[in-house]
C-alpha cells in the first residue's frame, strides 16, 4: 500500500524537505506551504479538499477554487489524484451532485462517508477506480469498537467471497497499522508524523532532538507495516468487541 503524510511539516523549510524527500505525501487545498516541495522530493502525491478543515473549524468548501488548483497541477508526474470536494456530515444527494460536477480528466476520486448508506458505497465502487473512506457520524473517531462494526459491515458490502473489494480503496485518517492492517487498502493518510514529530513527551528520554528526526521515525515505523491483501472477516470481529 502507499502511505500519504500529510502535510504541511511544519519547521525549518529543510527539515521538511528531507522529512519528505522519497515518500509519498498528501496536499491539503487550504494549507499549500509545503507544495513546492512536495513537488520536487515527493515519490507520488495527492490533493486534499479540505473538507476535513471545514468540518472541524466551519465555512465552505471553495470548490471553484479547489478544482482550478487541481487543473494547475493534475499533469505534474507525481499528482495521482485529487479529492472530489465533499460535505463530511452532509447528505447523500448533496455529495452525489458534488461528484457529477467534476470534470472526469482531473482523476477525481470519490468520498463515502460512514454514516451513509452501503448502496452509496457499493454503487461508488462499482463506477470508479479508487474510493476514499472517511469517517463521519457516530463513526467520526476511527478505530473504536463500534466504528471496527460499520467498518465490516462497509467491507462485506463491496469485498467479493475471497475479500477481494471491488476497487481500490484509501482510508481517510487512518494511516495507523492497527487500522490498515487489517484492511485492503491500496493507500491511507494521516498527519500524524507531521504533527507528532514536535512532541518529545512521546518518545520519552531517549528522544531524537529534532522535530524533523522524530518525524521521520514516526513515519518510517508506519511505513513499516502493510495493509492487508484481503477482507477477513472472521479474523476481525474482535476488533469490534
Amino acid at each position: 500500500m502507499i502511505h500519504y503524510h500529510g502535510t504541511p511539516v511544519g519547521g525549518k523549510r529543510e527539515d521538511a524537505a528531507k522529512f519528505l524527500a522519497g515518500r509519498h505525501a498528501l496536499v491539503p487545498y487550504p494549507r499549500k506551504d509545503d507544495l513546492g516541495i512536495v513537488a520536487d522530493v515527493c515519490k507520488s502525491f495527492v490533493f486534499d479538499n479540505g473538507a476535513f478543515t471545514v468540518w472541524k473549524k466551519g465555512g465552505q468548501v471553495d470548490v471553484e477554487g479547489y478544482t482550478r488548483w487541481v487543473e494547475d497541477w493534475h499533469r505534474h508526474p507525481g499528482f495521482t489524484w485529487a479529492l472530489i470536494p465533499d460535505v463530511i456530515d452532509g447528505d447523500e444527494e448533496a455529495n452525489d451532485d458534488l461528484v457529477r460536477q467534476w470534470p472526469e480528466e482531473l482523476r477525481g476520486v470519490p468520498v463515502w462517508h460512514l454514516h451513509e448508506s452501503l448502496e452509496r458505497l457499493q454503487r461508488l465502487a462499482r463506477c470508479w477506480r479508487t474510493v476514499a473512506l472517511g469517517s463521519s457520524g457516530q463513526w467520526a473517531a476511527p478505530g473504536t469498537g463500534a466504528w471496527w462494526k460499520r467498518m465490516a459491515a462497509a467491507m462485506d458490502a463491496i469485498c467479493d467471497d475471497q475479500g477481494r473489494p471491488l476497487c481500490r480503496l484509501h482510508g481517510l485518517r487512518m494511516l495507523d497499522p492497527a487500522i490498515f492492517q487489517h484492511l485492503p487498502f491500496a493507500s491511507a493518510d494521516s498527519t500524524n508524523a507531521a504533527v507528532n514529530g514536535g512532541s518529545i513527551s512521546r518518545f520519552g528520554m531517549y528522544a531524537p532532538p529534532t522535530a524533523g528526526q522524530r518525524a521521520n521515525v514516526i513515519a518510517d515505523r508506519i511505513e513499516a507495516h502493510n495493509s492487508s491483501p484481503i477482507w477477513q472477516r472472521e479474523a476481525q470481529v474482535e476488533l469490534a468487541l
